[in-house]
């Protein structure tokens, strides 16, 4: 039991794959000449020594009547206005006793996934960035964004995670770039959308996408069948092509 010296904090890795503009992303293209889309984070900047200006993950103490999840909403809801959390799920608890200067501190961390078609109007020292491209960390963030990457990739093999990610209607196309943004590789189209068939977690909303520039059959719209998270095949994995 934690002694009066010691105090508790709840961290939050929000996840949302982004495009990021031009200017962000100089050089980088998807194949058709667009911009890839990219796992992001959500991140702010320390107010308060130590490591003043440093980027972290949003939260802070858990309050005397809360429960850790009422903790983590409250802090996302209030402090960078994130309210739109299609999942969120307790990570890790990192207790080092000396992972911050000062007074103990032990971190409750936790995952949360916002969809692509949420745009949340975050304060002036907050903003998205690329887990590719992680900025200078404060403390042992990093190491926690690396925690809940590692659950995300692994969830996304084995349960219907990527609902929390994806628009309520897509195509096959546009899934395939979630799960590609979101795992750090490239999976085939065909084969993504046969593996979730075949597992009761897409169905077609029976409606087609607008063609493209270049004109085509338009693409069949699908959606995920349930908006709870859920086990599909617990022994699946999907894996990096050879």
């Amino acid at each position: 039991m934690p002694d009066s010296n010691t105090a508790h904090e709840v961290l939050t890795v929000v996840f949302q794959v982004r495009h990021f503009d031009e200017h962000e992303r100089a050089g980088r293209r998807s194949d058709a000449g667009h911009s890839a889309p990219e796992l992001a984070v959500l991140l702010w900047q320390r107010a308060l020594d130590p490591q003043r200006g440093a980027w972290s993950l949003p939260g802070g103490a858990l309050g005397p009547t809360e429960d850790l999840t009422t903790s983590a909403r409250r802090q996302l809801a209030e402090k960078v206005d994130v309210r739109e959390l299609h999942h969120l799920e307790q990570l890790s608890v990192f207790s080092d006793p000396v992972r911050v200067p000062g007074t103990r501190t032990i971190a409750s961390t936790y995952l949360g996934l916002v969809p692509v078609t949420s745009d949340p109007r975050i304060p002036d020292d907050t903003a998205w960035h690329p887990v590719a491209e992680l900025p200078d960390m404060a403390f042992d963030h990093r190491v926690m964004i690396e925690h809940a990457r590692a659950r995300l990739a692994a969830k996304l093999s084995y349960t219907n995670i990527a609902f929390a990610l994806a628009p309520d209607g897509f195509t096959m196309s546009e899934l395939r770039d979630i799960y590609c943004a979101a795992l750090g590789y490239q999976v085939d189209t065909t084969n993504l959308q046969r593996v979730l068939t075949r597992r009761g977690v897409i169905g077609s909303t029976g409606e087609t996408a607008r063609s493209g520039p270049g004109g085509g059959r338009p693409a069949a719209v699908h959606r995920f069948i349930d908006h709870a998270l859920r086990v599909t095949d617990e022994f699946a994995a999907l894996r990096p092509p050879n």
